[in-house]
């Protein structure tokens, strides 16, 4: 029997790992699963030193992919996108105009890195949402590290 370690497929917590580590050497700092105006949830976001907000969307399947229909609410919560998806996803997918190339950045990712293979472009986000969502990053993060800090403290509700 072979190495299951070496075997297994690449999850979601894999991607997000390299995509956040990635993320933090181009100077954005990242959280994961964070709730939007919307009701959406965005599977990372991050802040870098200018306030600018990123989202990236992290598909590990066709199917997942496919069933999205989702994502285009997310580009009205940034001032960039991108689509993370582990070594050997099928690339070609995102060059139609269903993932809008244009608007969206491609990144790919395992657990130990990440490449950008396509720049996201900078669209600046309107000024008002830019300060609620950058609030509710904060309050979002802050509760967070107080909950590491207490974990048998009452857990904040989400923002």
């Amino acid at each position: 029997m072979g190495d299951l370690a070496a075997d297994r497929l690449p999850t979601a917590v894999d991607v997000c790992r390299g995509v956040s580590r990635l993320l933090v050497r181009g100077g954005v700092a990242p959280l994961a699963e964070v709730s939007l105006g919307c009701g959406r949830r965005a599977d990372i976001m991050g802040i870098d030193g200018q306030g600018r907000l990123t989202i990236v969307e992290i598909k590990v399947s066709l199917a997942d992919l496919r069933g999205d229909r989702k994502w285009p609410a997310y580009l009205d919560y940034c001032d960039r996108f991108f689509w993370a998806v582990p070594a050997g996803f099928p690339l070609a997918l995102f060059d139609t105009a269903d993932f809008a190339p244009e608007r969206c950045g491609l990144i790919v990712a395992d657990r130990f890195d990440a490449e950008e293979l396509r720049p996201a472009p900078w669209v600046v986000l309107n000024a008002a949402r830019r300060k609620v969502e950058t609030l509710r990053f904060a309050r979002r993060a802050a509760h967070r590290i107080a909950g590491m800090l207490d974990p048998e403290g009452l857990q904040p509700v989400d923002d």
